[in-house]
């Protein structure tokens, strides 16, 4: 393992009651407006797609984007964005320059072996984390978004408990098998006390490309069903595109389908 993976996993118990590195969170975090956090229940619902999608639109937007992959064991954000490229060094590490206004931050670039797999308990994951935010010179940002793994494990908790006004974007598929999920995750939200943006229906249908009619894999609706009956906002229905999937895993994402997701958000949090 390299330098830099055995300097940021060092001493993760000492990190968590280090004063200097909380300040340093705290003053890290005054100069972003906006945090979203990206949550689903149910791995496979296309959650680092919403979360890289969703960072590249607001950057085209003309909002300052950080994007943080904490999804530690399956970091997924840098091969759909194409990147190929180490953390930068110096005083203090600065995030991975995708564009003018987008810059990204995961575990993937400090690995020597990107297929190695990453074998972590959780204080060790918590200090990483913290250490992501406390470490890296993020500057002044419109928005960080936060991609996390499925679940409401380690990851997920270490980013309510560091960044308390983080906001919630759930994302399901339909069907009832992801939203009895994300019921879980909501439940995950009410008792940390994070606030909830909304919900995201992924992977709602697909339109033939021949005939032009709407053809419904799974169901359809389930999304925007559960969001009235707990009374959150629902923020559209993205489809099942192929120019998706083609777009991110050549690492040139395809933006389109996510534009009522991204006016939806610029709504609720700036409007």
């Amino acid at each position: 393992m390299s330098d830099k993976v055995v300097q940021i996993q060092s001493s993760p118990k000492q990190n968590l009651k280090d004063e200097n590195e909380d300040q340093t969170i705290t003053k890290t975090l005054s100069r972003i407006k906006h945090k979203i956090m990206i949550m689903s229940g149910k791995g496979g619902v296309g959650k680092s797609t919403v979360a890289v999608h969703l960072a590249l639109s607001l950057a085209q937007k003309g909002r300052k984007v950080g994007l943080l992959d904490v999804d530690l064991h399956g970091p997924s954000v840098p091969r759909m964005l194409g990147l190929d490229a180490s953390l930068p060094g110096g005083a203090k590490p600065r995030a991975i320059i995708h564009s003018p206004n987008l810059s990204v931050v995961s575990i993937e670039p400090l690995m020597p072996d990107k297929d190695r797999s990453i074998i972590w308990r959780g204080p060790i994951k918590i200090g990483v984390i913290r250490q992501f935010i406390s470490g890296i010179d993020w500057k002044d940002l419109d928005y960080l978004v936060i991609d996390s793994p499925p679940g409401t494990g380690d990851e997920p908790l270490t980013v309510a408990q560091t960044i308390p006004d983080a906001h919630v974007l759930l994302v399901t598929t339909p069907q009832e098998v992801a939203l009895a999920d994300v019921r879980k995750s909501l439940d995950f939200c009410w008792q940390v006390e994070l606030p909830i943006l909304g919900l995201v229906e992924n992977m709602s249908g697909m339109v033939c490309p021949h005939c032009h009619e709407k053809i419904e894999f799974f169901s359809s609706g389930g999304g925007q069903s559960m969001a009235e009956g707990y009374r959150i906002s629902f923020l559209g229905q993205i489809p099942f595109d192929p120019q998706i999937v083609r777009a991110s895993e050549s690492g040139k994402p395809f933006l389109k389908p996510y534009e009522e997701l991204t006016n939806a958000v610029l709504e609720r949090m700036e409007g």
